[in-house]
């Protein structure tokens, strides 16, 4: 593993912990930020030992979302040519969504444990995950209304698979700040925990009972699931049925069989 300037990174039991590492700045999303997500994410899905992934914060916070100074120099490479700058800010937009694309497209389960501020470009972060938990004290809003424009990194196109159109309306326009219980009412996410420790210790409980389960099935089972967010039934049970064609002969199958018969725990190779 390489070191990072905004992100910790630990492989422990086959979980992947990444960790945004810039607490004293809220661990807002700089420049490193957008490029390490990748490398990062790159390297877990080559990475065989790792099977499951916690994303999470350091500090008090998960993160206030993008880093403002970031922004700031995004504005002074603007000149005076409309279609220029739209080239410009059409690339740069496009570069910042393929960074939480490669966390969506991960071939591993991603969980996020959510602390404090998660704002703005950290529900774009996390609306690309398979599942989140939050602490008591988690303060979630889309912020980007009071900034003067449209989310724009995967918040408003992933977070309609969330939770429900009109609540998700009703935070978009307002950028209202909610708690964590809201946002176990509106699934946003899973699990509420009573602070930050034990946050993660739930998550990682969570992580490692997945990482005891079959690799090539938790992978198989994280492809169904996200193909069949744009395809219809028909497609997905056909696609399904092509996958298993192959991954049934898989010696997993019978390591599971053989521990359920005889009552002990399955262990499976990576």
């Amino acid at each position: 593993m390489s070191e990072y300037q905004a992100f910790r990174v630990e492989l422990a039991d086959n979980i992947a912990h990444v960790q945004i590492n810039r607490p004293e700045k809220i661990n807002a999303m700089n420049a490193a930020f957008w490029t390490e997500i990748v490398d990062i994410f790159r390297w877990i899905d080559d990475t065989d030992a790792v099977r499951v992934v916690v994303l999470s914060g350091a500090g008090k916070h998960f993160s206030s979302g993008i880093d403002l100074m970031l922004l700031a120099g995004v504005a002074n490479e603007l000149g005076k040519d409309v279609g220029r700058n739209a080239r410009l800010l059409r690339r740069k937009i496009l570069e910042l969504q393929s960074s939480f694309n490669a966390v969506d497209n991960c071939r591993k389960p991603v969980l996020a444990a959510i602390q404090g501020y998660c704002l703005g470009g950290a529900i774009d972060l996390i609306s690309a995950c398979d599942m989140r938990y939050a602490a008591a004290d988690a303060q979630f809003s889309i912020k980007e209304i009071d900034i003067g424009m449209a989310a724009d990194v995967g918040t408003l196109q992933r977070l309609p698979r969330i939770i429900g159109d009109g609540m998700l309306r009703e935070l978009a326009y307002t950028g209202r700040t909610f708690g964590a219980e809201e946002a176990l009412d509106i699934g946003l996410v899973n699990r509420t925990f009573a602070d930050a420790s034990g946050l993660l210790d739930g998550v990682m409980e969570i992580a490692r009972e997945i990482a005891a389960k079959s690799p090539i099935a938790v992978a198989g089972t994280k492809e169904m699931l996200s193909y069949m967010r744009d395809h219809r039934i028909d497609d997905g049970l056909e696609y399904v049925a092509t996958w298993n064609a192959a991954m049934l002969q898989s010696n997993d199958l019978r390591v599971a069989i053989a521990a359920h018969m005889s009552k002990q725990k399955p262990e499976f190779l990576d």
